[in-house]
């Protein structure tokens, strides 16, 4: 059954990978039409009702759009929808969610330096905190606020702001960033789902039915599709954070993700601004080049937990599982004496000045709780160490297999 770990990793893989390539049509789709509807040019012989023509060519032809501002005079025959790139986005990254964060939480999820929390109390607060950020925005944007656009993004980015600290205080690094990326596509897919969709079948039913749509509807759909134009970058960001510790692995990760949705803000600012005048204002380069410095400035701050920390901490529940294992002292040494070079607090390998991904294994307890993942990498495949770091021999690995083994046969 200890094989199961390989199973999972896989089917790990390729939810990431539907997410991966649903996010790619979904993030495509929504800034190829947010720059069509800036490039949109009047002309004198458009039919009644239409706002603006576009020409483009592509894929050895040629391209003619015209838009309807609310909607044409008369029910078109084809009509394509373009929602289920939004949906299955989001369903992939809430089962990623689950598998990785929830499943692997003891790992991913918790941080007992940060809060004393069970794996169950983890799963509510990650899952619970991901409707509060829609029901907050959703009730603005209702609201008169929704006579003020700029006021109304500078609340949206405050709640942004709050809940990445809140995260932050409870969850590690990664999950802290990586909640923070889900908490906002919560955000951008029920626009989808409860404002946009639901609008434009308003209006498809009006010209079902001989009557003449309300241009408020489109109005809705188009303010709730801006919003997630500007809110895509960030969470992409986000999405990749977990790969790179000077993200996530500093005390300051959640002031570093409160300046990303800013960038998110200029990088788009600049290319909405070229599709609709030709011309992007310069400007915006040097304002994300600026925020970009500041946070590689903060990402060097120190955190997480110290040598002497974890070597005097109690060992939690799951750490306690596999340190209590038979076999553990033999799998420990080979862990430490073949990774603690690189994966270390204060690395020893020339170059590297950061655990790679934020993997610390030089305590009993950092060798626990990474228990899974050196079995992956290190007992099942020959993934690491990287064989020009250190040659570690078959017998090393056989102990850290053992060890899991009887972990598995012990549970």
């Amino acid at each position: 059954m200890y094989d199961m770990a390989i199973l999972w990793d896989w089917i790990a893989f390729s939810v990431r990978w539907l997410h991966v390539i649903t996010a790619m049509a979904w993030v495509g789709a929504s800034f190829y039409f947010i720059a069509l509807d800036l490039m949109l040019k009047p002309a004198k012989h458009l039919p009644e009702g239409a706002f603006g023509e576009e020409w483009e060519v592509h894929g050895g032809g040629f391209y003619h759009t015209v838009k309807f501002m609310v909607a044409p005079a008369e029910m078109p025959e084809h009509l394509t929808w373009h929602k289920w790139q939004s949906y299955t986005t989001w369903l992939s990254g809430a089962a990623l969610l689950m598998i990785v964060y929830w499943v692997g939480g003891e790992l991913f999820l918790l941080d007992p330096t940060k809060a004393d929390l069970t794996l169950f109390q983890g799963i509510l607060i990650s899952g619970g905190s991901l409707t509060i950020g829609w029901l907050a925005y959703d009730f603005m944007c209702k609201s008169k606020l929704s006579e003020q656009p700029t006021l109304l993004m500078l609340l949206l980015f405050v709640i942004l702001v709050v809940m990445s600290w809140g995260y932050n205080q409870i969850f590690t690094g990664r999950a802290a960033l990586l909640h923070l990326g889900a908490f906002t596509a919560t955000i951008m897919t029920a626009n989808v789902f409860f404002q946009i969709m639901p609008n434009q079948r308003i209006v498809v039913d009006d010209l079902k039915n001989g009557r003449t749509p309300d241009a408020k509807y489109g109005k809705i759909a188009k303010v709730r599709s801006t919003h997630n134009n500007y809110l895509t970058l960030p969470v992409v960001f986000l999405m990749l954070s977990s790969h790179y510790p000077l993200a996530f692995a500093t005390e300051y990760a959640w002031i570093i993700a409160s300046l990303i949705f800013l960038t998110g803000v200029t990088i788009r600012h600049y290319f909405n601004t070229m599709h609709k005048t030709g011309k992007g204002p310069l400007w915006t380069w040097l304002i994300t080049a600026l925020l970009m410095l500041t946070i590689a400035w903060l990402s060097t701050a120190s955190g997480g937990e110290t040598y002497e920390q974890s070597e005097a901490r109690e060992l939690t529940t799951y750490e306690q599982k596999f340190a209590s294992a038979e076999g553990f002292e033999d799998a420990y040494y080979a862990v430490t004496g073949n990774c603690s070079m690189c994966h270390a607090r204060e690395p020893s390998w020339e170059g590297l000045h950061w655990a790679p991904k934020g993997v610390v294994l030089e305590t009993e307890a950092d060798v626990a709780r990474h228990a899974e993942q050196i079995y992956l990498q290190a007992g099942r495949t020959h993934a690491m160490p990287p064989p020009n770091a250190i040659e570690m021999d078959q017998e090393s690995r056989n102990l850290i297999v053992a060890w899991i083994k009887e972990v598995r046969q012990g549970g």
